[in-house]
């Protein structure tokens, strides 16, 4: 099969679509005839995956007609995406349009804990999500920083850690890790209901977007054992180990809770996908722990680092008798991965290659490509952020499967947006649009057909879209030559200099 690349970016979509066919003219007359599958399109997509069936769709452009070929309701939802996008940027040119995805997860990454957002937020940002074709939204709904679920069976969760001292991240870690109520006028927080939810996971559903939930564990966990010490590690003179980082994993009682609140968040998130976390867990209290050193004696462990590996295949086999499958932070590679568990490799590519070369399913989310809390261009003239610059250009150039990767286990590509320095909802889209256009476009486009030139002149079109429904963007007129350049490090900026000077 061709790919039109040229009259594909030339079109305007983002993602780029796999196959464009121009035609003369431009639609004058939207009237718009549906066929579902129909016996020439299912021989079209034969040869596709069962995922790239469900959302594939072709479109045809005549002066007084559009035809839209689908053989699923999904693939009909992502061709009238794709209308949305063309009508919002002027007459829509005749043509044909094939398109269906490279990748089955497309996500995007909101941590609520650190900042807490609410609904109509993270609404907004399921629109945009659509409008890009990403498929998952991905919620970190508890941290040490603030607990954002309500539940049931332990209500101290939200009803102790769910309001804090300190607007962002690092001021309530300067003023010593202070939680309040919900009435304290200087607290900052919030939670979430069932019922909100509830009604988020539908709002998603509706536009072919499944909502995972992460429960962390065992690290990144302060908060957890605040409302309840008895998950947290004992000194041998018995005395708890208050403001511990990691949850206790000797204690039955940390299992207790972790396995009631996973309960209760599976009767409301439909994913097929429950996030366990994984990652950072310190082990600094496990040592001397009596319970900890007891559960290693009872299994034979010789090492408090096989704990971890003991927590995630226990909650990993109770996920499983509730039909789910977890994932983890590339961390639970470390200490023996359960199987039917997916990786998620943040620390570079590496978990990802590891998950590949044993047989797991992964998803790649590089903290060096697709971690939009790290800077978007030069220091002096951003927010504040976070580690290197991962600009437009940067993010754009990444690609997924590294050599040595087993395509057959990918399952696909994911940004995060990790809010310890992001304190507001018009933060927030600032650090997701436009990088969040080129994850979208590696996801879901052959990666044979990106090109940046093209698809930068295609994200500041659609900037101006976005910022006429209401987001609030990065302005891409004032983006510095080095964060055009696609370099990463700031330290390179001499170097950059050094070369541009030599070409121009």
């Amino acid at each position: 099969m061709k790919l039109f690349v040229t009259l594909a970016l030339a079109l305007g979509l983002i993602p780029a679509p796999v196959e464009y066919i121009p035609a003369q003219g431009v639609c004058v007359r939207e009237k718009v005839v549906v066929k579902q599958d129909s016996k020439e399109f299912r021989k079209v997509t034969a040869s596709l995956e069962p995922f790239q069936q469900k959302e594939a769709y072709r479109i045809t452009v005549s002066p007084r007609k559009i035809k839209i070929e689908a053989l699923t309701d999904e693939g009909f939802f992502r061709a009238g995406k794709s209308l949305e996008q063309l009508k919002a940027v002027g007459p829509i040119p005749c043509g044909v349009i094939f398109d269906y995805p490279r990748l089955r997860h497309r996500g995007l990454m909101i941590d609520e804990s650190r900042s807490f957002n609410g609904i109509d937020f993270l609404k907004k940002q399921i629109d945009a999500m659509a409008l890009l074709k990403l498929n998952v939204l991905h919620l970190h709904l508890d941290d040490s920083a603030g607990w954002r679920i309500y539940i049931d069976s332990y209500p101290d969760l939200t009803g102790k850690t769910a309001f804090r001292m300190g607007r962002t991240y690092h001021e309530w870690e300067a003023g010593k890790y202070k939680f309040t109520s919900a009435d304290d006028p200087d607290g900052y927080g919030g939670y979430y209901s069932k019922e909100q939810l509830r009604e988020l996971v539908e709002y998603a559903a509706q536009r072919f977007i499944t909502v995972i939930p992460e429960i962390e564990m065992p690290g990144h966990s302060m908060e957890v054992g605040y409302a309840y010490p008895e998950v947290l590690c004992v000194h041998p003179n018995g005395k708890v180990h208050t403001g511990a980082w990691d949850l206790c994993p000797g204690s039955e009682a940390t299992f207790q809770l972790l396995e009631a609140v996973l309960e209760e968040v599976i009767d409301i998130f439909l994913s097929p996908f429950i996030h366990i976390g994984g990652d950072e867990a310190t082990m600094k209290t496990w040592p001397e722990c009596v319970n900890c050193r007891k559960r290693m004696e009872e299994e034979g462990f010789t090492d408090v680092k096989q704990l971890q590996g003991y927590l995630v295949r226990r909650i990993e086999a109770f996920v499983r008798t509730h039909g789910r499958r977890i994932i983890g932070w590339d961390e639970i590679l470390e200490t023996g991965v359960p199987e039917g568990a997916v990786v998620q490799s943040w620390r570079g590519v590496e978990g990802g290659l590891k998950a590949s070369a044993m047989g797991y399913d992964y998803i790649m989310s590089p903290n060096s490509h697709c971690y939009y809390n790290y800077y978007q261009d030069l220091i002096r003239k951003e927010p504040k952020a976070v580690g290197e610059l991962v600009s437009l250009r940067f993010t754009y150039g990444y690609e997924p499967l590294a050599d040595g990767m087993d395509p057959e286990h990918l399952l696909g590509v994911q940004a995060n947006l990790w809010t310890e320095l992001i304190p507001t909802q018009e933060h927030a889209e600032y650090m997701l649009y436009p990088r969040l256009f080129a994850l979208a476009e590696t996801a879901w486009s052959p990666s044979s057909a990106k090109e940046f030139q093209g698809f930068r002149e295609r994200a500041r079109a659609l900037l101006d879209v976005f910022r006429g429904m209401g987001y609030n963007t990065f302005d891409m007129d004032s983006e510095s030559e080095l964060a055009r350049s696609g370099f990463q490090r700031f330290e390179q900026l001499e170097k950059y200099k050094a070369q541009y000077e030599t070409a121009h």
